[in-house]
């Protein structure tokens, strides 16, 4: 192995014991003895110690989600980055900042979840009688898609906020008021992602009803009886 991998910054994968991982093109690399593993959980740590230097990020894949199990990296660029941060943080100075910081993100977050709810509403396009029906939609959406760490689609900027506001909403639909949670969908590449795209189908059918104002019978509303479970929403693209 090329030494000049050593001072590369690179995403690799666990390896077969404690000091060893699985490049990018797959090869094993040995972890220098120089360096440690910084373990996760703080995250303004372990830009610093990336920035610091050459670092391999341990990336491990589970279904579709990727965990983070620490960065490797030169023990004395982590020393050096945590006395650094430690007296940086000692400073009455930097917790006025982050009280700031936390007021500033909350602004934002508030708007964007009033942003995103009327994103929902002018997707949803209900006729009048039914203004109301809509408005609870869109803030049952809004509420369970646009919280940090929520994981769905409304949190991505990869897409335009009118297509977050779709997705979040077929996908509201798909598991509120259609059997998707308890499907058996054989395990067949593809197979998923037809049932949800005739799911999908179906859910605008069923919006379509509403737009064109036709009366629907309250106790056999589907929406109304998906406002009133539990949301559990997966709003992936």
């Amino acid at each position: 192995m090329e030494a000049s991998v050593y001072a590369q910054t690179l995403d690799v994968g666990p390896g077969p014991d404690a000091r060893k991982v699985i490049g990018p093109s797959g090869e094993m690399l040995a972890v220098p003895e120089s360096w440690e593993l910084l373990l996760p959980g703080d995250a303004t740590l372990t830009r610093r110690v990336k920035k610091a230097g050459p670092s391999w990020t341990v990336k491990h894949r589970r279904g579709r989600k990727v965990f983070s199990r620490g960065v490797w990296a030169p023990a004395e660029n982590i020393e050096a980055a945590r006395e650094s941060l430690e007296v940086e943080r000692a400073d009455p100075s930097y917790a006025r900042r982050l009280a700031g910081d936390r007021v500033r993100r909350a602004k934002q977050q508030a708007d964007y979840a009033d942003e995103f709810e009327v994103a929902v509403l002018t997707f949803l396009a209900f006729a009048p009688r039914y203004a109301g029906l809509a408005e609870r939609m869109a803030k049952a959406i809004a509420d369970h898609a646009v919280p940090v760490g929520s994981g769905t689609v409304a949190r991505t900027k990869r897409i335009p906020l009118e297509r977050r506001a779709e997705a979040a909403t077929i996908a509201w639909l798909r598991h509120q008021t259609t059997a998707y949670d308890s499907m058996s969908i054989p395990r067949v590449k593809g197979m998923r992602r037809e049932v949800r795209r005739l799911l999908a189908e179906r859910s605008r059918q069923l919006l379509a009803r509403y737009r064109r104002g036709e009366v629907v019978d309250p106790g056999r509303c589907l929406l109304e009886r998906g406002l009133a479970q539990t949301p559990r929403i997966d709003a992936e693209l």
